[in-house]
């Protein structure tokens, strides 16, 4: 499994920074934050980027988020997802991050799924012009996708080489999603994994703010990695957190901590 960080971690700061901080702590991949990439493409070119990671000798593992919105705007949900497979084609990087949202109350669970599944397949045959994977991510208690059971049924209606669904621990735990659960993933699906802890609170009370460094949490990383490296997933591992605490650090700090508290993890396996 491979280290990587998401620029949420650090967010405070500029994509550059992110870049040369991840890679002078020793992360071998970076996922860029949406935002960050506009606001960088304001003043330079998507060859300036490719050339930025390539000079810190990062892998640009995903760009996110993105929004599957299957029952909003579909129209701008596709234009903007295009324009993050351009991009991501340009700079070699696999995959986008694409976030659910919600159906209408009053709608079937069998009918959400099917349109959410037409929906996804739809985007993907867009992304598909640039070889560019898209990730469903489950969230936290979410009312339509809250873990990997309903978005692998999402994924399996849509039936595109393309889509696949990820894991972050912290939503995976908000959502009470078991050991056994992941277990039974098919690693074949699991596109990336966004690893962080958590505090001990009553998990309907957790929010983003709440997520810790590897190691100071409640959340069974040891036990989820250990099924995981079981299974042989061989991918990325992505320290993702919103914790303002650490916001106020400085980036090298919080690079190197993110690093150290994965590493030690790995270490532990």
């Amino acid at each position: 499994m491979r280290t990587c960080i998401n620029e949420a971690t650090t967010m405070p700061y500029s994509l550059e920074e992110d870049i040369i901080s991840a890679s002078e702590a020793g992360f071998e991949g970076i996922e860029l934050w949406v935002d960050k990439v506009k606001k960088y493409l304001d003043s330079h070119s998507v060859d300036d980027l490719k050339e930025l990671l390539e000079k810190n000798n990062l892998k640009p593992v995903s760009i996110c988020p993105f929004f599957l919105n299957t029952f909003g705007d579909t129209k701008a949900s596709i234009e903007s997802i295009e324009w993050g497979a351009r991009i991501a084609m340009k700079i070699n990087c696999e995959m986008l991050l694409v976030c659910p949202d919600v159906p209408p109350k009053e709608m079937e669970y069998e009918e959400a799924i099917k349109r959410a599944g037409d929906f996804a397949k739809r985007c993907a045959e867009v992304t598909s012009n640039y070889g560019v994977k898209l990730a469903l991510e489950p969230l936290g208690m979410h009312p339509f996708v809250p873990g990997p059971k309903e978005a692998l049924d999402i994924v399996e209606y849509a039936g595109h080489s393309l889509l696949g669904i990820m894991m972050d621990t912290f939503h995976y735990y908000k959502s009470g999603v078991s050991l056994e659960e992941i277990e039974s993933l098919p690693v074949e699906k699991l596109l990336l994994v966004h690893i962080n802890d958590c505090e001990d609170l009553p998990r309907e009370k957790l929010t983003d703010k709440n997520r810790l460094y590897l190691g100071l949490g409640v959340i069974p990383l040891k036990e989820i990695l250990k099924i995981l490296k079981r299974k042989g997933y061989t991918g990325f591992l992505s320290v993702e957190i919103f914790r303002d605490e650490y916001w106020a650090k400085p980036i090298d700090v919080i690079t190197r901590e993110s690093f150290e508290s994965l590493q030690n993890l790995l270490k532990s396996l």
